[in-house]
């Protein structure tokens, strides 16, 4: 599954950013998807993961309350939005797809990757 994470930009902190999740040719429906932002000179970090059915969310901490997964497999998007963005957000962020059911936001199970998008922003 080939995937490509889109919507990112130059924020003032405060501001808002919607993360889009595309494939070529490929549904998601029967993939848990995951966000994982990557910021300079560090590892990847899970963000935020969503089960198959939507059912079952994780965010980590420094984003809970601020940012939202979502998934609408009939209309094929599957987003994180981003609210009051803070300059330690600033990163990479990359969308992951696993063909297993949801248990855990860690990068090891997720088998698909897509092109990141970059995410800054100014205090």
């Amino acid at each position: 599954v080939q995937l490509q994470a889109s919507g990112g930009g130059l924020v003032e902190a405060g501001e808002s950013l919607t993360l889009s999740c595309a494939t070529s040719g490929y549904t998601l429906d029967h993939y848990a998807i995951g966000w994982f932002h990557q910021a300079p000179g560090k590892g990847r970090e899970g963000v935020s993961c969503i089960s198959m059915n939507g059912g079952n969310t994780y965010y980590v901490e420094s984003v809970k309350d601020r940012f939202t997964i979502s998934r609408n497999n009939a209309k094929a998007t599957w987003d994180l939005q981003m609210n009051s963005l803070k300059p330690e957000d600033t990163a990479i962020y990359y969308c992951a797809a696993s063909p297993r059911e949801f248990w855990t936001c860690s990068e090891w199970f997720f088998d698909s990757w897509g092109q990141g998008t970059q995410v800054t922003v100014s205090s």
